[in-house]
């Protein structure tokens, strides 16, 4: 006999789409895995007397959230000593920081996912070292995230090219300008023989793949880490790959000033165009930031069915710039949202970041596009169900879906008084947040129960996190050597914007 739950609530909202009710006084009910009926909670009460009950009036229940593009950091690079600054500097100053547990950072990550209301997530893991270390970290981050019962998919990548900065060949240019001291520390930072290579990396996903193609809660998607640190044909091997076994790819694009300029640069046209003509673009593959992409590119997305991960904390912290969210929607682009794993509060608050995405898209004219709160809703939901491919299972409430949903309090959001006209979306995009979610549900299960993990125990996590951290030494030789380096990162960026600028500006940007 089914397993039945009765879920209730004074709204059930059951998606973003303008055609997707907001059911008052309603309930649903949760047979095994699935929503197997909706309505009014009187009749469903009277129809299925012996389900057990979840929520009251006092409640509000949401699909659960998506996060469609994250790094999952159980102590945040602030947390390391690392400051905000532009991305190509940041990602350098990494090198300073103390060795990270993946199993760890997932477990203290999934907590905050968990108690925002996030169901699903795509974590993005970019590796080196030997096959042996990654595949490691691979593995222990896939049983993490088992551990957790958040949906996941998995992305995993590995740098062929560029490993100091942008441009195929540039390394060993900027190393030998170097002098010599830096460049004897910075060539230690060079794949060495022996270390992770392709075929190794085929071999490693491919066997987690298998392991876990029949689970339910788990894929194993590929992550390159982006074009300028992916060969073309790295990423074609890995666009024949996953089309193979009918899996994702998730890659960055396009997120800083200088990833916008290495496509007319290195390629003499926009970098997605290149990509395009690779044959890689299609509905498994999907970008994440695209806070530079032109109105060309924005129509490659479109006609692709390639989706994008719109990241607006990160896009801020790091300042790259605001991203097309308007003329992306416009489009008809699959849009989904993102933490990144880099918030603006720096707390993991999915709430948060859809009303960022509301606020940051607003023009000042009559008449300028602005997205609706459901929209933001809808790509927190169902926007990111399609980037997953999953569209027709998750993000909405609706019968045969899987009852992966968020239970709200509504007492501080609807105190002291709200009009009755309100609309519970625009209501819950504005003024929820994660500390109202008091219980989530994933595939029926109760994952998170009065805002506490059922599986897994964040708080423990975090202890041995910072008792592993605490025992770390300083990486200070390597701190030197970024402070040393530094000035000369910013003087091979810069010197893009000077002397190879013009091919950007003959290519007709649309900024």
């Amino acid at each position: 006999m089914a397993d039945t739950t009765l879920i209730r609530g004074r709204w059930i909202v059951t998606g973003g789409d303008e055609t997707d009710p907001t059911l008052q006084n309603g309930a649903l009910l949760v047979s095994d895995d699935r929503i197997a009926d909706l309505g009014d909670h009187e009749t469903l009460a009277q129809r299925y007397p012996e389900a057990r009950v979840i929520g009251s009036d006092e409640m509000a229940v949401i699909p659960g959230l998506i996060n469609a593009h994250h790094h999952s950091s159980g102590a945040s690079a602030l947390q390391h000593g690392l400051p905000d600054m532009l991305l190509e500097p940041w990602i350098l100053a990494h090198a300073q920081m103390r060795r990270r547990d993946i199993a760890l950072d997932v477990l203290v990550s999934s907590g905050r996912l968990l108690r925002s209301g996030v169901t699903s997530v795509v974590e993005v893991l970019s590796g080196g070292g030997t096959a042996e270390a990654f595949a490691d970290r691979v593995q222990r981050g896939l049983a993490a995230y088992e551990q957790t019962g958040l949906r996941v998919a998995f992305a995993a990548g590995m740098s062929d090219q560029s490993h100091i900065v942008h441009g195929p060949g540039r390394d060993r240019n900027f190393i030998d300008s170097l002098p010599p001291e830096q460049a004897a520390i910075a060539d230690l930072w060079l794949p060495k023989k022996g270390d992770l290579d392709r075929s190794d990396y085929f071999s490693i996903l491919e066997e987690c793949w298998t392991r876990y193609r029949d689970h339910e809660r788990i894929d194993v998607w590929y992550g390159p880490p982006g074009p300028q640190w992916v060969s073309d044909s790295f990423m074609v091997e890995i666009a024949e790959a996953a089309s193979a076994q009918e899996t994702g790819i998730q890659t960055h694009l396009n997120e800083s000033l200088y990833e916008k300029l290495y496509g007319p640069i290195f390629y003499e046209k926009s970098t997605l165009r290149h990509l395009h003509d690779l044959g890689v673009l299609s509905p498994r593959f999907s970008i994440a930031h695209g806070v530079w992409l032109s109105e060309a590119e924005i129509g490659i997305l479109s006609d692709t069915g390639t989706a994008i991960s719109h990241n607006p904390s990160s896009n801020l912290r790091l300042r790259a710039g605001i991203a097309p969210l308007n003329a992306i929607l416009g489009a008809g682009a699959t849009t989904a949202l993102g933490m990144d794993g880099t918030t603006l509060n720096d707390d993991e608050d999915m709430f948060t970041e859809m009303r960022l995405a509301l606020r940051l898209n607003r023009g000042p004219r009559l008449g300028d596009p602005v997205p609706a709160p459901r929209e933001i809703l809808h790509m927190a939901t169902h926007g990111g169900a399609r980037l997953l491919g999953k569209e027709n299972t998750l993000g909405k409430l609706a019968k045969g879906y899987q009852a992966d949903l968020v239970l709200l309090d509504l007492a501080r959001i609807t105190h002291p008084w709200m009009a009755p006209e309100c609309d519970p979306r625009d209501l819950l995009l504005m003024r929820a947040r994660a500390d109202d979610v008091t219980t989530v549900l994933i595939a029926g299960e109760k994952v998170l129960d009065n805002g506490k993990p059922t599986r897994f125990d964040p708080l423990a996590a975090g202890r041995e996190l910072a008792e592993k951290l605490s025992r770390e030494a300083f990486p200070k030789e390597a701190a030197n050597a970024v402070a040393a380096m530094m000035p000369h990162l910013h003087d091979y960026y810069q010197a893009w914007e000077v002397s190879e600028l013009e091919p950007f500006t003959r290519y007709n940007a649309r900024r």
